[in-house]
């Protein structure tokens, strides 16, 4: 048996899914996998805060940002960031930094990002950070098209 995937969403891996009016959109798509606990969704408080606080600005309604935040509370690993272990990584956007050391210490395989100040890093202490379709192959078992 293969080792069950750990991963940490960008909160813009979350907000593309929430706005995304096409139901196979593979952030729609890695959503639905999650909570079918196909792999392993790390999240901690700053992210979840930047995650509330970006849904607001795009308009999502109140209750629906009320209960996906609860079903993150109910399903998600929950992972205890403490200021000290947040690395100064990204010197252009520091608040990446805390999503960065969420992946560090939850000890995730891959960090799913569309910000190009976190994918221009390829990878962190071993973490793979990549957009949602390459990590999508990797929850389905899929090989990239050629």
């Amino acid at each position: 048996m293969t080792e069950r995937l750990r991963a940490v969403f960008d909160t813009n891996v979350f907000v593309s899914a929430f706005l995304s009016r096409n139901p196979t959109s593979p952030t729609q798509e890695l959503i639905r996998r999650w909570q079918t606990d196909e792999f392993t969704l790390l999240i901690s408080e700053a992210i979840e805060f930047d995650l509330a606080e970006k849904l607001l600005e795009h308009n999502i309604a109140l209750d629906v940002i009320v209960d996906f935040l609860a079903l993150l509370e109910r399903l998600a690993e929950w992972v205890d960031v403490r200021p000290e272990q947040v690395e100064p990584v990204v010197s252009s956007d520091p608040d990446d930094d805390a999503v960065l050391a969420c992946a560090v210490v939850g000890q995730a395989d891959y960090l799913v990002s569309y910000d190009p100040h976190l994918e221009s890093l390829g990878e962190h202490r071993g973490i793979k950070i990549t957009k949602a379709l390459p990590f999508l192959w990797a929850v389905r078992g899929d090989r990239p098209p050629e």
